[in-house]
């Protein structure tokens, strides 16, 4: 068992998490160690073992933004292991990574779309929309995971360019996109919106990041009183630090990245993988939530949070 453990620590561990010249990895694919997509923790041999799907989403159609990587890739595979049709947006700056979540999901044997728009345009979302429900048969599921995160000192040396483009990433787009999604979504259908831990725990150097998560929050929780009637539920995933292309390209300082600073550790010590946060979407997705809309899931590494 100490084997085992030893094993997951290497694994998942806050260490050697990037290049001793301080590089950052922008894509999924340079990132060391690599993140887990498919396999959760074990306690096994390996430290890890393979996610077992049972159906849960058979028939169903999903909607993903940032799906291309991080824990969008894995919301994608997770769901097309579980019998969802899915498309997922992407920026077109990111085509590689979206091809490697194609060929991942499609490996396990699911379906996918790839749709390259920027979403923080509210027409370029409507055409998403449109093209998505169109080639899958409508929409059941709507992920809005699409984000944007930059590491300053302070208030002070955020840009008014950057505090734009943040909220156009993180809350404007998940707005466009459930505006555009409900008339193709019937009653039983579900919104999951991303958040993170950084909003409860207000880590100085995010303040643009963690106020547009704040705001997912309030979004999440407004839209489920007037969607639940509806039969439409709505909830929201605030993730604790999780090793994902957005925390290596973001600014975290090298030392921030092992965990020194705030929103940079958890209690288990160590950074959570993809695959971790991902059974969080596949729950909120799925009937075994049938009784809970207006509501968000703090998967975060053991960080103790006032919802």
């Amino acid at each position: 068992m100490d084997k085992a453990k030893e094993t997951l620590h290497r694994v998942t561990a806050q260490t050697d998490i990037s290049s001793d010249r301080g590089d950052t990895a922008k894509l999924e694919r340079d990132l060391e160690p690599k993140p887990t997509k498919v396999h959760l923790p074990a306690d096994t041999e390996s430290g890890q073992s393979p996610y077992v799907p049972s159906g849960k989403l058979a028939g169903k159609k999903a909607l993903i933004s940032g799906g291309d990587s991080g824990i969008g890739r894995a919301v994608a595979i997770l769901f097309a292991m579980e019998g969802a049709k899915i498309a997922i947006v992407y920026l077109p700056a990111e085509e590689e990574d979206a091809k490697h979540t194609k060929d991942q999901v499609e490996k396990n044997g699911g379906e996918i779309l790839l749709i390259a728009s920027d979403l923080s345009r509210a027409v370029n979302a409507k055409d998403v929309v449109e093209r998505a429900a169109a080639a899958l048969g409508g929409i059941d599921i709507l992920v809005n995971n699409a984000a944007f995160r930059q590491e300053q000192t302070g208030i002070a040396d955020i840009s008014e360019e950057q505090w734009s483009t943040t909220f156009r990433t993180n809350i404007d787009s998940y707005f466009y996109m459930t505006k555009y999604a409900l008339p193709h979504m019937p009653s039983g259908g579900v919104i999951i919106n991303t958040s993170s831990v950084d909003a409860y725990i207000g880590v100085p150097t995010r303040l643009d990041y963690v106020a547009s998560k704040g705001a997912v929050i309030a979004f999440t929780r407004g839209l489920s009183n007037e969607l639940v009637k509806k039969g439409i539920r709505v909830n929201a995933v605030a993730a604790g630090p999780v090793w994902t292309p957005l925390v290596s390209s973001s600014g975290v300082s090298k030392e921030g990245q092992k965990g020194h600073g705030l929103g940079n550790w958890t209690p288990m010590d160590r950074l959570g993988q993809p695959s971790e946060i991902a059974t969080s979407y596949v729950f909120l997705a799925s009937r075994e939530s049938a009784f809970i809309s207006g509501q968000t899931l703090h998967p975060n590494g053991g960080i103790v949070v006032n919802g």
